[in-house]
C-alpha cells in the first residue's frame, strides 16, 4: 500500500495520518447519524469480537469444572498461567514478529520512523526495549493477570458474588456486553490520571512511559502496581450482577486489548491493497507527548477536561498553551512559597 495516500511523512521519517484523530461520533454535535451508523460496527470490530470469543473459549476449553475452581489448587492455577502466557505471547508475537522483527511492512504507516531495537537505552533491562518488555510481561504481567483471573473465578465458583445466567437473563447479559467497553474506558481514564500524579508517575507509571516509541510488547510492560490497577478493571464484574464469561471478557479486553494502542502502525497491511486500521493513533500521541489523551476516545473525557490531542497543528497549539498555563501556575506557587519563607525568616 502507498501510505502517502493516507498521510504524510516528515524529514525524520515519522508518518502522520491526514485525518486528525477524533472521538466516537456519537458525541458529535450537531448529530451526524450517518457517521454514527458507519462507526457502530467498530464498537466491537475488529478487536472486541476476538476478545469475547477468547473468553468463551477459555470457559469451555481451558478452565476446569466449577467444582475444581472452588479450591485454590496449584494444578489448575499453574496450567492457567501457562496457557495465558502462551496465548499472550502468541497474540502479541504476531504483531511483534511481522512488524518489528521481520519488518515486513517497513515503515509504511509507522508513526515513529525509527525501530526501538535500533536504539539501545539504559532505561531498559539489557538496554533493549523489546527484551525489557518481554521480561516484564513474563515476570510481572502474566502472574498478576492470572492471579486476578483466579480470584474472580474462585469468587464465582464459591457463590460469593451473583452469577447471572445467559439463558435466564439474555437481555441483561447482552446489556452487560455493551457496557463492558464503557466500564473499561472509564476505569482506564481514571487510573491513568491517577498514575500521572507526580509520585505515582515517578515510581510506577514511568516504567511504561520508557517506551516513548511503543511496540507490541510495550502493551503490558508496566510496573506491578500499574498492572494491578489496570488489569483490575475486571473486578468490576464482581460488584455488579454478572457472569464469569463476561468477567473473562473484561479481563481479556484489558490484557489482550492493550495492544491496539501500542502497535505503532496506523494500518496493518493485508495483501497488496488492503489494511486493517489499528486505532492506535490516540494512544500513540499519549506516549509521544505524555500529558494528553489519557483515554481512548470512546467517551470524550479528554475533550471534556481539555487534554485531547488530535495530532494536528491546532492540537499542538492547544497543548502548548496548556503547558504555558501550567508553568505559570507552578512559577507563581514557587514565588509565593519563597516569599512566605522570606517573611518567616525576617519575623
Amino acid at each position: 500500500m502507498d501510505d502517502l495516500a493516507y498521510g504524510t511523512r516528515n524529514k525524520r521519517g515519522d508518518w502522520q495520518p491526514k485525518e486528525p484523530a477524533d472521538i466516537a461520533p456519537i458525541w458529535h454535535f450537531p448529530p451526524q447519524p450517518l457517521a454514527v451508523l458507519k462507526w457502530l460496527p467498530h464498537y466491537f470490530l475488529p478487536y472486541d469480537v476476538v476478545f469475547f470469543a477468547s473468553a468463551v473459549a477459555w470457559w469451555y476449553w481451558v478452565l476446569p469444572d466449577v467444582e475444581v475452581m472452588k479450591t485454590l489448587a496449584w494444578g489448575w492455577i499453574l496450567k492457567l498461567f501457562v496457557i495465558n502466557t502462551i496465548a499472550l505471547f502468541a497474540f502479541f508475537g504476531v504483531f511483534q514478529l511481522r512488524l518489528y522483527t521481520f519488518r515486513s511492512q517497513g515503515t509504511r504507516f509507522k508513526y515513529n520512523g525509527q525501530f526501538p531495537a535500533d536504539k539501545r537505552s539504559d532505561a531498559f533491562w539489557f538496554k533493549r526495549q523489546d527484551v525489557d518488555s518481554a521480561l516484564r510481561i513474563l515476570f510481572h504481567a502474566m502472574p498478576i493477570w492470572t492471579a486476578i483471573e483466579v480470584a474472580i473465578l474462585y469468587a464465582y465458583a464459591n457463590g460469593y458474588v451473583p452469577w447471572v445466567g445467559f439463558s435466564e437473563h439474555p437481555y441483561y447479559c447482552a446489556f452487560l456486553v455493551l457496557l463492558i467497553p464503557i466500564i473499561h474506558e472509564t476505569h482506564f481514564y481514571l487510573i491513568h490520571r491517577l498514575i500521572h500524579t507526580p509520585i505515582l508517575y515517578k515510581y510506577v507509571h514511568s516504567v511504561h512511559h520508557n517506551s516513548v516509541n511503543p511496540s507490541p510488547y510495550s502493551s503490558l510492560s508496566m510496573h506491578p502496581v500499574e498492572l494491578l490497577l489496570y488489569l483490575g478493571m475486571a473486578f468490576w464484574q464482581l460488584f455488579i450482577p454478572s457472569n464469569p464469561i463476561l468477567a473473562l471478557y473484561a479481563l481479556h479486553r484489558a490484557g489482550f486489548g492493550a495492544i491496539p494502542g501500542h502497535v505503532g502502525f496506523d494500518k496493518v497491511e493485508v495483501g497488496e491493497s488492503g489494511g486493517i486500521d489499528t486505532h492506535a493513533y490516540i494512544h500513540y500521541l499519549h506516549h509521544k507527548y505524555f500529558e494528553v489523551n489519557y483515554g481512548d476516545g470512546l467517551i470524550p473525557f479528554d475533550k471534556w477536561f481539555g487534554t485531547f490531542h488530535d495530532g494536528s497543528k491546532e492540537g499542538d497549539q492547544r497543548m502548548q498553551a496548556r503547558y504555558q498555563k501550567k508553568k505559570a501556575r507552578m512559577n507563581a506557587k514557587a514565588a509565593a512559597d519563597a516569599a512566605q519563607q522570606t517573611n518567616s525568616v525576617s519575623n
